[in-house]
């Protein structure tokens, strides 16, 4: 039987790829990079680019093109055949990352390179590949190292099945609502998408379920605060030992053990804790230096959010008849402040941003501030109807292309994401991932976004900017790839701020009946909403943030009862919305559990100081300034990881970056 995923492909071939393939596949491909690095490592030929880089560049490039579609799909095409061979086949490919950093022959090959002899980007994969060596336990007894490669093994197993249980907790809960009166309040685009929901599964009626664009819509606009309170207990809990599901797909062991692993494999390495760990491949120098930021941005963020939800509470008490807000009360409250202070709703806005015009703005966007062009391809090979696949030109020449795949479905994981399809090596053009889970079109009417959407979609292509504009053939350090994870959010947030700029607004939006542009008054009125709430905001991502990075500071192996005793402590000092006391946010905590965030999640605020302060350029030379975005193309997008990210900062913007621009847009008073 021919399998797809050993042949040579220039994009994915999705319609032949089956579950049965995936594990064949892997390891005859990592079995062959190892026969093919054994004859490196014993090779007499002096180790440089051509003899020894390359072709490592090349061995690692035809595994990831098999094992960059199998990850995909296992996220956006969810099967149990294809779930247990991602498994099996992600054990072989984390314990063949191991071996590789773990080699000692390969170590001393790269040890071996006259860096002086190479130019900066391959000089800097070098850098970080004897870094990897050193992390990955290389100088340790043969004892300890046979620890940790059992160790990250582990760890990646537990990673997919805490992702696994979130998704199946997820799916797992639903409420079937047959009279409308229940759902007073809810606009009728919620309404459609949850009828949609229930004729999926061939009921009549109404379908409730905990993906995002039927949550959301329940907690912003139903009136009825019982259902209110079923829907956000249902969400809080999954996957933990509370609410309806009690029990089922309990993260809290998988946790615990992750804690436990984290902490031993950071004393293996000897780094106090995990968090020193995680750091050694960050800008950020120290723990303390995190937790300083992030301190000193709930100082001066907690007193207005303070504000922010005193005026919430006076207001719910005085028009809504809540005498005490509860935590299901607060988006539902908020979006009734949000109206009647600035009479805008994103119901109201939502006919202004059809998905057509809105992609169409964002091409136009990216063309006048980085001089590239849109194609959209009709004839290619996919995994889904609705995904569409755009190449990128610049001067007239293909430079990249990426899929776009916007919409939920059952099978497909929550959240937006981007991910790599193809790095860029010579012969071969970069290509990206970029998948949203927006409310599907109903009917005959185009999906609507709202705006918070549209922010999404932005960021999410200003991550896949960054992987496609790469100018960098070495693909260690081209595009995403060996950018300091802390940087890595800088393009996408960037990207985020052109949402709010009335410039940009006139060509990314356009009612979707008469084209018409977002009228000046719902303008001004959405620019007026901006910074609505933006301290309680600031103070959630902080949570996050500190709870994360906290736990992994102090966790002590054996002890899981820290994560409630850190999360508890964090919320006391920082939170100003009630929690349900049976809340079990981090047991669905995927960012940091079964993502690359584990200890960075501050990198999200850490890069929007970044972000805000390269957009004050543009803010300073004009938003739409030919020769500022061409600087950015330049300084930042082209050049990927291969320089240190302050470097590349400060060679854009002049100097280092300041937390004043931050502060600004977000509309939070400075001390």
């Amino acid at each position: 039987m021919s399998n797809p995923l050993l042949e040579s492909h220039r994009l994915p071939p999705f319609s032949r790829i089956r579950a049965e393939h995936v594990v064949p596949a892997i390891g005859q491909l990592i079995e062959q990079n190892r026969a093919e690095i054994n004859e490196l490592v014993n090779s007499p030929e002096t180790p440089d680019w051509e003899t020894f880089l390359n072709p490592i560049q090349q061995l690692t490039d035809r595994l990831e093109q098999a094992w960059s579609p199998i990850g995909h799909l296992a996220y956006v095409k969810d099967s149990e055949e294809l779930r247990e061979a991602y498994k099996q086949a992600l054990e072989m490919m984390s314990a063949y990352s191991t071996e590789f950093y773990q080699n000692e022959g390969l170590c001393r090959k790269y040890q071996q390179i006259d860096l002086d002899k190479l130019d900066r980007p391959a000089r800097k994969a070098v850098e970080n590949a004897l870094l990897d060596f050193k992390l990955s336990g290389i100088s340790l007894p043969q004892e300890q190292r046979s620890r940790y490669a059992e160790i990250a093994q582990r760890l990646s197993k537990l990673g997919s099945q805490f992702q696994e249980n979130v998704l199946d907790a997820t799916q797992g809960w639903s409420k079937h609502i047959i009279d409308q009166k229940d759902l007073a309040g809810l606009p009728e685009s919620a309404l459609a998408t949850l009828a949609q929901n229930a004729k999926n599964k061939g009921k009549d009626g109404w379908l409730i379920t905990l993906e995002f664009p039927s949550y959301l819509p329940v907690m912003t606009y139903a009136d009825n605060r019982s259902l209110r309170r079923e829907v956000a207990t249902a969400f809080s809990t999954r996957a933990s030992d509370q609410g309806p599901n009690a029990g089922q797909w309990n993260n809290a062991a998988v946790m615990a053990e992750i804690l436990d692993l984290r902490t031993e494999e950071a004393d293996l390495l000897g780094y106090g804790n995990y968090s020193e760990l995680s750091l050694a491949k960050k800008m950020a120098k120290s723990p303390k230096q995190v937790l300083d930021f992030l301190n000193e941005l709930a100082d001066k963020s907690y007193p207005q959010a303070g504000e922010e939800f005193a005026e919430l509470t006076a207001y719910a008490r005085q028009n809504l008849g809540v005498s005490k807000l509860d935590p299901w009360d607060v988006a539902y409250a908020s979006e009734k402040l949000k109206q009647h202070s600035y009479s805008i709703s994103q119901e109201e806005l939502k006919p202004y941003f059809p998905v057509n015009r809105v992609i169409d703005g964002l091409f136009q966007t990216a063309q006048r501030l980085f001089a590239v062009e849109f194609r959209e391809q009709q004839d290619f090979d996919t995994y889904h109807p609705d995904v569409k696949l755009f190449e990128i030109t610049s001067q007239g020449e293909h430079i990249a292309s990426f899929y776009l795949d916007l919409y939920a479905r059952e099978g497909k994981r929550g959240g937006a994401w981007m991910d790599v399809c193809r790095s860029r090596i010579p012969g071969q053009l970069p290509v990206a991932y970029l998948t949203c889970n927006f409310t599907a079109p109903v009917g005959d009417k185009p999906a609507l976004l709202t705006h918070m959407e549209v922010t999404t979609l932005f960021h999410e292509f200003g991550h896949g900017i960054h992987h496609m504009l790469t100018q960098v053939e070495v693909s260690a350090v081209g595009g995403i790839n060996g950018v300091a994870w802390d940087a890595v959010e800088l393009p996408s947030q960037f990207m985020e701020n052109f949402c709010y700029e009335p410039e940009a607004l006139a060509f990314i939006s356009g009612h979707f009946e008469t084209g018409e542009p977002l009228p000046k008054d719902l303008l001004d009125k959405m620019l007026a909403a901006k910074n609505f709430q933006s301290a309680m905001q600031t103070v959630r991502q902080l949570e996050f943030a500190l709870f994360d990075f906290e736990l992994h500071t102090q966790y002590r192996h054996g002890h899981p009862e820290w994560i409630r005793t850190v999360i508890d402590s964090v919320r006391d000092r920082v939170c100003v919305v009630p929690v349900l006391p049976e809340n079990r946010f981090e047991n669905s905590f995927s960012h940091i559990f079964g993502g690359g965030y584990a200890a960075g999640y501050y990198s999200y605020k850490w890069a929007e100081v970044l972000s805000a302060d390269a957009f004050s350029r543009f803010e300073e030379e004009g938003v739409f300034n030919a020769e500022t975005g061409l600087s950015f193309r330049r300084e930042i997008l082209e050049k990927g990881g291969s320089e240190d990210a302050m470097t590349l900062f400060k060679n854009f913007r002049g100097r280092e970056p300041s937390v004043d621009a931050l502060l600004r847009h977000s509309g939070i008073k400075a001390a």
